[in-house]
């Protein structure tokens, strides 16, 4: 989040949305903004097009935005509007956004403050023209799975039993008990070692294959699983696609399912934050 001389509380400020070439004025009519007080609008910069709105400076100040962020229905509904006016944009033509909450005093200083950075939206709208992103996330085979939810049920089971102590009338542990343990214990970590090279191996297929297909590609952490999914995630990661390869993304995607076993969501196209940069 960016906040950029927004700081005189009754003073209008500009909140700038995204930069572009060549928009459709038409792509942003309508929009609602982050304000229903003005309306989007365009902002001629010397070699692009900024995409804009005129706000109270009051509303985005440090104070008024850690407010904001405590109310979670407010600030997705923010996040909301700044992600639809770019969406709207991105459709009509490449754009790169800008981070939520990047407001300036005037338009002027959106024009002095963005003109530093040419080089680099320049470099961002030739990459991601007639491109958009796609997300790819993977989870562990079915058998990958079972195998680790095996050896915990039998730590489990271990744990409970209070194995491998089992007493024999002289009162020491019967020798054969625990040496039946250990042969168990080595054999299950044998298992989900496999289990995790097979899963690491599975990731690295998909991320290749997909790899070779984009221009550009991003591996992110994977995400946690609620309680109640079971599943195991085993790659996060996003890829920069050109618009004309998006139906053999998808072939690729269900051939690779049929092929490794994993569960692969493929998400998109998406507007490209993950290969813009930031300003």
């Amino acid at each position: 989040m960016r906040q950029h001389d927004a700081e005189v509380p009754d003073a209008n400020a500009t909140y700038v949305f995204a930069v572009c070439r060549d928009p459709d004025p038409s792509s942003c009519a309508g929009l609602p903004g982050v304000t229903h007080e003005a309306p989007v609008r365009l902002l001629a910069l010397d070699s692009f097009t900024a995409i804009v709105q005129t706000v109270r400076a009051r509303d985005f100040t440090d104070e008024a935005w850690q407010s904001r962020l405590s109310d979670q229905r407010e600030l997705e509904r923010y996040a909301r509007a700044h992600h639809d006016v770019v969406s709207a944009v991105a459709a009509a033509c490449p754009t790169v956004p800008l981070p939520m909450a990047t407001v300036y005093h005037a338009d002027e200083r959106v024009r002095e403050a963005l003109a530093k950075e040419t080089d680099r939206f320049r470099t961002a709208l030739k990459r991601i023209a007639h491109h958009a992103e796609w997300g790819v996330k993977v989870y562990a085979p079915p058998a990958a799975t079972a195998a680790t939810a095996a050896t915990a049920a039998t730590d489990d089971a271990d744990r409970r039993t209070g194995r491998p102590v089992v007493p024999t009338d002289r009162g020491r542990p019967a020798a054969g008990a625990g040496l039946a343990y250990l042969e168990r214990k080595r054999g299950a970590q044998r298992l989900r070692e496999r289990s995790q090279e097979d899963a690491l191996r599975t990731a690295e297929t998909v991320d290749e294959q997909v790899g070779r297909l984009a221009t550009a590609s991003r591996r992110l952490r994977p995400h946690p699983q609620p309680s109640t999914d079971r599943r195991v995630q085993i790659l996060n990661a996003t890829y920069l696609v050109a618009e004309r390869r998006s139906e053999e993304l998808a072939l690729l995607t269900r051939t690779l399912r049929e092929r490794t076993g994993a569960e692969i969501e493929l998400s998109g196209p998406w507007v490209p934050y993950s290969f813009v940069g930031e300003v």
